[in-house]
């Protein structure tokens, strides 16, 4: 007769018979009825279109997932058969998991750009400026490694004045996000004009840092603009997407950020010179203005007016002069027949008074007492002035004269002849 077994039992031989059958084993299918608990594991359904079966992933095999676990998502699973033996169930204890027909690290970056997209990560309104001239830049890179040592040459070729502060923080592996995060904040702190966060080339799994959410966050809550560098050209990361600026490269970073010295010294002679050819012109024109507000002003102002009445002046003063001199050379001919006339009849004059004077000089002779040789005749006179006898009236006082003698006396009496 059949042992009869119990129902623990049983599922104990079953669970050993499963476990050690099916020790590992790789199974393609959807996911459904993804659970993720509190305690961070795992539970969900993998199917196709005619089964399924239940999984379970407990937190230290979730914890290294480089993807999430998402309903509707088609993956390869890695585990081991079990059986739950409360419930007589057997399961999947799932080691690992891939997505179907991409890397996990692929289907990882998608996801979490679509979460951060979604959440405003990369609108382009959250995006800050970055100064012209920096003068403070902090670098949140690997103190050892070569993106270091070019960033800091390009910046010594490019803009020497800059100063450049580094937070040495690792750029690879698990710890590296964290550091970077950290680091980041840090940097926001110190007052800089600009930070760059960013590595070198490598591997998706080098890179993978800048792909962290961690990361993401602490780039897109600096107040200080930030510039993803990581890797070359052709490598995209969730942190150049975040970041206010993307650079291909570390190098390419520096070339960005710093204003080249010889093409700005080459730019200041330019705009020397267009200043000067401005400055030029524009005095020129000035100049221009200036000659023709003058010669406006000297049409129309005090001192044009004077010269012009001046020159007036000076017209009707040469018309009077000339006027005068005609006048002048008219009455010259004019005047000379009277001036003739004048001298004739001056002459005539002349000639007639010199006969007058002939004739009163010998009246005068003729008749001056000192040419008189007769006794008892003597010259009247009265103040000086010689009179005829018949001129005094008694009381009269006069004067008696000859050539010898003079006799002043009084009128006594007068007796008619």
């Amino acid at each position: 007769m059949a042992t009869t077994l119990s129902v623990s039992s049983l599922n104990e031989q079953i669970k050993t018979l499963l476990e050690t059958s099916f020790e590992f084993v790789s199974v393609e299918g959807e996911l459904s009825r993804v659970t993720k608990h509190g305690s961070g594991h795992i539970y969900f359904t993998l199917k196709d279109n005619d089964s399924a079966i239940k999984c379970v992933m407990f937190k230290g095999n979730a914890a290294r997932l480089k993807f999430s676990l998402e309903e509707g998502a088609h993956i390869i699973l890695h585990g081991a058969l079990s059986l739950y033996k409360p419930r007589g169930e057997y399961q999947i204890n799932a080691f690992s998991a891939e997505p179907y027909g991409a890397g996990a690290l692929a289907v990882a970056f998608e996801q979490l750009k679509l979460r951060l997209e979604a959440k405003g990560y990369f609108d382009p309104t959250h995006k800050k400026s970055f100064p012209k001239f920096p003068q403070t830049i902090v670098l949140v890179t690997s103190a050892t490694g070569a993106a270091l040592q070019d960033m800091q040459r390009v910046a010594s070729h490019r803009w020497p004045l800059v100063k450049l502060v580094v937070l040495d923080v690792l750029v690879q592996g698990q710890s590296a996000a964290p550091q970077i995060a950290d680091a980041l904040r840090t940097a926001d702190t110190l007052g800089a004009d600009a930070v760059v966060v960013g590595r070198g080339g490598g591997s998706i799994e080098d890179l993978w840092p800048f792909n962290e959410e961690i990361v993401a966050d602490a780039i897109f809550a600096m107040n200080t603009p930030t510039m993803s560098a990581v890797g070359h050209e052709i490598d995209w990361v969730i942190s150049d997407y975040v970041a206010d600026m993307r650079a291909p490269t570390p190098s390419a970073a520096m070339q960005m950020l710093l204003p080249d010295q010889n093409e700005l010294t080459q730019s200041i002679d330019e705009i020397r010179t267009s200043a000067y050819g401005m400055i030029s012109q524009r005095l020129e024109r000035k100049r221009e203005q200036l000659i023709s507000m003058q010669e406006a002003f000297k049409r129309h102002g005090v001192e044009h007016r004077l010269q012009v009445q001046q020159e007036a002046i000076k017209e009707l003063r040469e018309r009077l002069n000339r006027q005068m001199m005609q006048r002048l050379e008219q009455s010259r001919r004019e005047l000379s027949p009277l001036m003739e006339q004048l001298n004739q009849s001056i002459e005539s004059i002349v000639r007639q008074k010199r006969f007058m004077i002939t004739q009163l000089t010998e009246g005068y002779s003729a008749n001056h007492p000192k040419n008189k040789n007769k006794s008892g005749f003597a010259q009247i006179a009265r103040d000086g002035k010689v009179i005829d006898l018949d001129a005094l009236s008694v009381g009269d006082r006069f004067e008696a004269m000859n050539e010898r003698r003079v006799v002043r006396s009084e009128v006594v009496e007068v007796t008619s002849m």
